[in-house]
């Protein structure tokens, strides 16, 4: 596979669990004793991109370091909510760019641009 769609798949991948997990942390905010999570992929990805062999990047899912509140529960509702919505704007740019790179590969193999 191309490396520069690798890379755009995987922040896809990365970017879709982490949309996953605010959905269930926002789902959870009246939980008593929830711990949200958080997901964590950047980190990782630049370093495997500027490894000289190449490197493994990774998905890591970690406990959100936020103190809890009364009932234990550690959401913080307004936070998920800016998550949600800058994960959505990066998702959706993610796509963007893998359609593009979609329509240059058919352009080079001598296929029509739409």
């Amino acid at each position: 596979m191309d490396p520069i769609l690798s890379v755009l798949q995987f922040a896809v991948d990365g970017l879709s669990q982490r949309q996953q997990v605010t959905a269930n942390n926002l789902a959870n905010v009246d939980t008593p004793g929830y711990t949200a999570q958080q997901v964590g992929f950047e980190s990782s990805l630049q370093q495997a991109m500027s490894s000289p062999n190449g490197g493994q990047a990774t998905v890591s899912v970690s406990a959100d370091p936020t103190a809890p509140g009364s009932n234990g529960n550690n959401v913080d509702t307004a936070n998920q909510l800016a998550s949600a919505e800058q994960t959505t704007l990066q998702y959706q740019t993610m796509v963007e760019m893998l359609n593009a790179q979609f329509r240059l590969i058919q352009g080079a193999a001598g296929g029509s641009f739409q």
